[in-house]
């Protein structure tokens, strides 16, 4: 089990650290999700590694007619569709199989702080995060990489004791911070990363 002192890496380095495709693939990723660097990243490959590699072993198992193993495969897309991963009913082991590491980075904090139009973008969101104004239902978080489940998406919010939280705060009245997420058919919010063309403030008050 190892040594209870020393905590275990939670990602992979790349077996072939100068792969082109790879490393230009990584950048488009950083970019898009406002990522901090590459463990980001690799922490979010490491946790779909984990989930694949459960639904290939259940896979096996069940060829062998495993009692048990039905069930955990249930247990396994139970708790993907609470976290938003897969749909809630309908799925199958391969669809496990077919996710991609942006399904995980589409649920990490900054990326729904971002899309329900708390920050202009993905990098403010964080920002935002990391100083404690963002709350999850009245708890307040300080960690982007946080998956939310469905449940607990709805109550993202800015923080009550954060002075962001005001609609008089100068970052939200210097039109920094968008308004809600747009209706249904309307255009939303672009996840490219870009800067705005406005000036953004890069450590707000409070």
């Amino acid at each position: 089990m190892g040594d209870p002192k020393f905590s275990r890496a939670k990602f992979e380095r790349p077996s072939h650290p100068w792969e082109a495709e790879r490393i230009k693939a990584e950048n488009e990723l950083l970019k898009k999700y406002g990522l901090k660097n590459k463990k980001e990243l690799w922490r979010s490959q490491y946790v779909l590694r984990r989930f694949r590699q459960r639904a290939r072993e259940l896979q096996a198992r069940i060829r062998t007619r495993d009692k048990q193993a039905e069930k955990e495969r249930e247990q396994l897309l139970r708790r993907l569709g609470r976290l938003g991963l897969l749909p809630l009913e309908g799925t199958t082991l391969d669809d496990v199989l077919a996710l991609d590491v942006e399904a995980i980075l589409s649920r990490r904090l900054q990326t729904l702080t971002f899309l329900k139009g708390l920050a202009f973008t993905p990098r403010q969101a964080r920002q935002f995060i990391v100083h404690g104004h963002v709350s999850i239902g009245g708890r307040r978080v300080t960690i982007p990489g946080v998956l939310v489940s469905r449940t607990q998406e709805p109550g993202i919010t800015y923080d009550e004791r954060s002075p962001i939280s005001n609609d008089l705060h100068p970052v939200r009245q210097q039109g920094q911070i968008p308004g809600p997420p747009a209706a249904e058919g309307e255009e939303g919010p672009d996840l490219s990363g870009d800067e705005p063309s406005a000036p953004t403030a890069e450590k707000p008050e409070g």
